[in-house]
């Protein structure tokens, strides 16, 4: 799978950031700006690009930046580890969105994290692995994220529903220090504001076999990018490092869009950070 973002976007996401304008970025690229327009929309260029100089006006890391530019991917992951995780990819027209299944291989009560856009898959996999769905936990009311929820409702009606967004009915509201416990498994979660004022990271534990915690953190931070801050950008990266990038780096991450990846990773390679 590749990155959520490539070089292009992720230039382009640090220059709204950082109230860049595409003349400065250029020049400091060592291009033109229509090279620059070129590079955001391919995430190429055939030209050198001087990382130092554009990292700094743009709040990059300069080695991480060249580093994607490079083609760095995180590791591929395996997820046996965990054993009971399934995650679903979903697409839409020109997009793709990432849902989350967990369950407790004992009692076999589930969780869902997100829905994605297709109710298909996920239901197959319940029935197919004789799962009670318990648990509905959404990372953030964007669209791609809950377009199925009404379909899996209706599957199944006993499901609690867990959102941050104080637009939700009074008992589907995450609540402070709250524990979930999913058969041996116990899931929390961290507000994580900026992309979406309802954003939401759910830390599931305590697996067999001390294997680390997951993070399921929806649209906050993606493979070597970050989430759209619509116009919180500051409070989004203050999040991701007081709520992600503190977790210990065995941590498993499971983003809304692209591939999985883990703290240590986005710690190493991502420029944002």
């Amino acid at each position: 799978m590749n990155l959520e973002d490539h070089l292009g976007d992720i230039i382009r996401k640090a220059a709204t950031m950082n109230h860049v304008s595409a003349a400065a970025a250029a020049n400091a690229a060592g291009i033109s700006e229509n090279e620059l327009a070129a590079l955001e929309e391919t995430g190429s260029s055939a030209k050198k690009i001087n990382f130092a100089a554009l990292g700094k006006i743009l709040g990059l890391n300069p080695q991480k930046l060249e580093g994607i530019a490079n083609g760095w991917l995180p590791a591929k992951k395996d997820l046996s580890i965990w054993r009971e995780i399934r995650p679903f990819t979903t697409t839409g027209e020109n997009f793709s969105v990432n849902c989350y299944l967990v369950w407790d291989e004992v009692t076999r009560d589930a969780a869902l994290f997100d829905t994605g856009l297709d109710a298909k898959p996920i239901l197959e996999t319940i029935a197919a692995e004789q799962l009670s769905l318990r648990h509905i936990f959404i990372t953030h009311s964007h669209y791609d994220h809950v377009e199925v929820l009404p379909r899996i409702r209706e599957a199944s009606p006993k499901a609690r529903v867990h959102s941050g967004s104080k637009h939700a009915p009074v008992d589907q509201r995450n609540k402070v220090a709250e524990i979930i416990h999913l058969g041996g498994l116990r899931i929390t979660h961290r507000d994580t504001p900026g992309h979406a004022e309802d954003g939401v990271t759910y830390l599931v534990g305590n697996w067999q076999e001390d294997a680390p915690s997951i993070a399921i953190v929806g649209d906050t931070i993606f493979a070597g990018t970050m989430g759209n801050g619509n116009g919180a950008w500051d409070l989004a990266k203050e999040k991701v490092r007081e709520q992600i990038l503190s977790l210990p780096p065995e941590t498993l991450v499971c983003p809304g869009h692209g591939p999985l990846t883990s703290v240590g990773e986005e710690k190493e390679h991502n420029p944002f950070f």
